[in-house]
């Protein structure tokens, strides 16, 4: 499949920038809508960064014209996505489909207050941070999304070279951050208990698992580590034994309680954050992307 040529872009933070990044490289003319008052310089800085020019909407109106997708990345707020999506369902064609980035709020919620017509195009096209560098992105249908929809969000996000998964059903958080946030709240619990400081739990992820994940997933990994008896081994001899004796704690997410977290990791990595740090970052990701495109 051929990609869009008219892209819409609604919020350009860091992730609306980041999706504007991709769809430009690959040659779509892309428009943004954005009430930010800073706009202007925002698509300045993004041009002398990128080398692309984004064409500013003065409202959602324009921002629909032409538009073959819009990629919405606005605020994580039910009743901002319920009207918003409402409003672009009205002034957007049959074949236009309404992607959000949102990161836990499932597309049937979106699609509440909209008829049949307009859910059936709305749908979750979740990337992790950044997508112009992240292959994943979770596309999740909603109770009333078609599947030509899904089938074509697919299709398109492919085109642009992602990683497209679609779950199976909606959950709130969808898949990947889920998990996400089932690792960090047992960080956060080990650290608040003393067990061990922030930046030797970073080290150690990046000295383990980060290693382990980044080459294989996590059931492939047990699989591999389960000998000729594969996963079911570490299951019955392993994990089973975990379930008894590993309790995982509940983290006290209280500002108060996190604050030494935040400090620890404020002393360790500066605020914000060292230039080189995110550098070092860029360099890994791109080198571990480029080993899996290789295969």
């Amino acid at each position: 499949m051929n990609i869009p040529s008219n892209v819409g872009i609604l919020g350009v933070g860091v992730i609306g920038q980041s999706w504007a990044r991709l769809f430009a490289e690959a040659g779509s003319r892309v428009v943004v809508f954005d009430p930010r008052p800073d706009i202007a310089e925002v698509a300045e800085k993004f041009a002398a960064q990128t080398g692309h020019q984004l064409e500013i909407a003065a409202d959602l109106a324009e921002l629909a014209q032409g538009a073959e997708l819009i990629q919405e990345n606005g605020p994580e707020r039910v009743d901002w996505k319920q009207e918003t999506f409402a409003e672009l369902g009205e002034i957007t064609g049959d074949g236009v489909i309404l992607a959000s980035s949102s990161s836990a709020i499932p597309a049937s919620v979106i699609a509440k207050n909209v008829d049949d017509a307009v859910a059936a195009r709305i749908i979750i096209g979740h990337p992790f941070n950044p997508p112009h560098e992240i292959p994943l992105v979770e596309v999740v249908g909603g109770e009333r999304t078609s599947a030509q929809t899904v089938a074509r969000a697919m299709e398109i996000y492919a085109a642009y070279g992602k990683t497209p998964i679609q779950l199976k059903k909606e959950i709130p958080g969808f898949a990947g951050n889920r998990l996400q946030w089932a690792i960090i709240r047992e960080m956060i619990y080990l650290v608040q208990e003393g067990v061990i400081d922030a930046p030797d739990l970073d080290t150690l992820i990046e000295a383990s698992l980060g290693i382990r994940w980044a080459s294989v997933g996590p059931f492939k990994a047990f699989h591999l580590g389960g000998g000729d008896g594969g996963l079911q081994h570490i299951m019955d001899h392993i994990l089973s034994t975990f379930e008894e004796s590993v309790i995982l704690g509940k983290p006290d997410m209280s500002p108060e309680a996190t604050k030494v977290l935040c400090d620890q990791v404020n002393a360790a990595y500066g605020l914000p954050a060292r230039p080189e740090i995110a550098a070092h970052r860029d360099r890994v990701q791109e080198g571990i992307i480029e080993l899996q495109r290789g295969e």
